[in-house]
């Protein structure tokens, strides 16, 4: 995990906010009426819900902190070792594992539970089995209390921690208390680090970043760090020695000759072999602070003594600046940007990597051809053209010293005629008209405007004549027109294709598979050698047995039907035309009248939406008139005058469920 996933933790609540969180979660998730009427086995299931319920939120809510929090085996040697050195790894480790076996015997409390509560006999027993467990487990939540205030607090802790990236580009400062480092990275990045005249202002790592040459940097200023054993370096201290120890960076050891820091130049350079083995593999810079102070050169001999010892023995950079004069700032960034790029690529040439690579490139060096030297040809203006200066009375104008003398900008006008490149400059200024002579400059351009005009001509009278023209729908007025034609075949291209997927699973069968008739399938079995007798004797009892259906049909709707008995008339008028007894049945309406029922259709005598009305004006007014009159119920999608049911008047999220005192009106 990197270190700004650390910043991503969510806050671990105390004992008694997590109770509260899982039990009203339980008592808001789970149903809250029980009576005692009902099946045991439903008085069983409803508190082995809530049990389970609890056990699950428990669990859930636990597994997250133990998830959301590193692991410090996981991490990079430099982070791991920066939360030891800040919290303690026993502590740490120690404070998650009560949580993780706090979740086991919560699981544990939660499976014995449930099975007492399979044989609970009364709703007061299996209630009383329900609050024992959630007792226990809030017992054991409780118990918590510690690690789980131990773990908001490192949580807020590592919030607060700088990004440190253990992989990029790195710059990182070191030496006494007080020498000038907080000040150097003041100035070669945005960071805003307290900078005051006593020692130990810096108390932990702080963070900055510079760009050199298109690359990000970042720069980290340790707090100072003073000459005695590591066993009594206190947590500030442990700091800078964990960020040298673990992060492969450059090196800058600061010094402060003039002393004013409070100690020696001996010291500082004691102190510098004391940390020593912390800079193996690692590009290291001297860097001399102070100049405006003391310089090298201003140092008694057996000083210089000491720093040339420091020098000439390993394969350290001696650099000087004054954070004050800001003197030697961008030298001393450079250097140590330098040095470190030259270091990280020695490395990886060291590395196995290079050889896979190196042998998939080819670098071709150009060859001499023959002995003749080629030089490179320079044109004699080029030579004699002299540089610009502004104050030669001789130099080129200059478009801008030319528009200095006609008046200045928003007076003089460019020319940009001057420039055009004719036979006869005198022809420059020479106005080019549009039309002349009723042409226009595009028939001076083209010598053969005629010919190809003619030739044009020619071809659609060619067209007209073979009848290109005289169809219209295939010529398209416009582009939308075109489009919509285009739509319109891809969507009858894809009807197709959905028609022609729709019918993949149907058995294909030949058009002429249609019905056959008795004799025919009779005659196709003879054919194939097959006595078809049993079939059509068959057939014949199936045949007799739909005749005699339909005649029973037939007899049970005339029974329901009072047919008038006219043996004048043997067919009568129905919608202009005749129809004969067969196909004509009369039925009584609903005022008595006898109506006529054509072939199972049921014709109204009058048409019930007129009744009561003179004509069509009256029936039109009274439509109008109704609709008018449900336009209120319409506005409150009412189903009728008879609705009067009030949907949103008490809200299921607002009023379900157990609620203490207090407000009730939301929740």
């Amino acid at each position: 995990m990197a270190s700004k996933g650390l910043k991503g933790i969510s806050p671990v609540p105390t004992a008694n906010d997590f109770l509260d969180i899982i039990l009203s979660k339980t008592q808001r998730k789970t149903p809250t009426v029980i009576h005692k009427n009902f099946k045991i086995s439903r008085i069983r299931n409803f508190y082995m819900r809530k049990v389970k319920f609890t056990q699950d939120s428990f669990d859930e809510k636990l597994g997250a902190i133990l998830s959301e929090f590193p692991i410090l085996e996981n991490l990079h040697p430099f982070l791991s070792s920066l939360l030891n050195v800040l919290y303690d790894k026993n502590h740490y480790k120690l404070a998650l594992g009560q949580l993780n076996t706090a979740r086991h015997l919560i699981d544990q409390v939660a499976k014995d539970y449930v099975r007492l509560l399979k044989f609970g006999d009364s709703l007061y027993r299996c209630k009383q089995l329900k609050r024992a467990a959630l007792g226990r487990m809030a017992t054991i939540m409780k118990r918590q209390k510690d690690p789980l205030a131990y773990l908001e607090q490192v949580r807020q802790h590592i919030s607060r921690l700088p990004a440190i990236d253990p992989n990029t580009r790195t710059l990182l400062i070191c030496g006494y208390p007080n020498v000038g480092k907080s000040s150097f990275i003041n100035k070669v990045t945005r960071a805003d680090v307290d900078v005051q005249p006593y020692a130990f202002t810096t108390k932990s790592l702080f963070v900055g970043h510079l760009d050199y040459k298109y690359l990000r940097w970042q720069v980290i200023d340790t707090p100072g760090i003073l000459d005695h054993p590591l066993e009594d370096m206190n947590t500030i201290e442990m700091q800078s020695i964990t960020a040298l120890a673990h992060l492969r960076a450059c090196i800058l050891y600061f010094m402060d000759l003039s002393e004013q820091c409070g100690y020696t130049v001996e010291a500082q350079c004691k102190l510098f072999h004391s940390i020593k083995p912390l800079f193996a593999n690692k590009p290291v810079l001297l860097v001399i602070n102070k100049t405006d102070v003391t310089r090298v050169e201003d140092l008694s001999p057996e000083n210089k003594l000491l720093l040339d010892e420091i020098t000439n023995k390993e394969d350290v950079k001696l650099v000087q600046l004054s954070c004050y004069s800001e003197e030697g700032v961008a030298e001393v960034k450079n250097t140590a940007c330098d040095t470190l790029l030259a270091h990280r690529v020695e490395n990886k040439l060291k590395g196995s990597k290079i050889n896979s690579i190196a042998n998939r490139i080819h670098v071709a060096q150009p060859v001499p051809r023959d002995d003749i030297v080629r030089e490179p040809y320079i044109p004699e203006a080029i030579k004699n053209k002299r540089k610009y200066d502004p104050e030669d009375p001789d130099r080129r104008k200059l478009e801008r010293d030319i528009e200095a003398e006609e008046g200045g900008a928003g007076v003089y006008s460019i020319n940009l005629k001057k420039n055009y490149l004719l036979e006869n400059d005198e022809w420059k200024q020479d106005t080019i008209p549009e039309i002349i002579n009723g042409k226009n400059i595009a028939d001076f351009v083209d010598p053969e405007i005629a010919e190809k005009l003619e030739a044009l001509e020619r071809e659609e009278e060619k067209l007209e004549a073979e009848g290109f023209y005289d169809s219209e729908d295939e010529i398209v007025d416009s582009g939308d027109e075109y489009f919509d034609a285009e739509e319109a075949k891809a969507r009858s291209f894809i009807r197709l294709n959905e028609e022609k997927n729709k019918s993949k699973n149907r058995a294909i069968l030949p058009r002429t598979a249609g019905l056959r008739s008795l004799s025919e399938m009779s005659k196709a079995l003879k054919k194939a050698g097959y006595d078809p007798s049993n079939i059509e004797v068959r057939a014949q009892m199936l045949a007799k047995a739909a005749g005699a259906k339909r005649k029973r049909d037939a007899e049970s709707e005339a029974m329901d039907i009072d047919e008038e008995q006219d043996n004048d008339q043997g067919s009568m008028e129905v919608d202009g035309g005749r129809i004969g007894h067969q196909g004509i049945k009369k039925v009584k309406s609903n005022s008595g009248g006898v109506i006529a029922k054509v072939l199972g259709k049921r014709i109204p005598a009058t048409d019930r939406s007129t009744s009561g009305m003179r004509d069509a004006a009256q029936q039109a007014k009274a439509i109008q008139l109704r609709n008018f009159a449900q336009r209120p119920r319409n506005y409150q999608a009412k189903a009728g005058e008879a609705d009067r049911a009030i949907r949103v008047k008490m809200p299921k999220h607002l009023y379900s469920g157990k609620r203490k005192a207090g407000k009730t009106d939301r929740r």
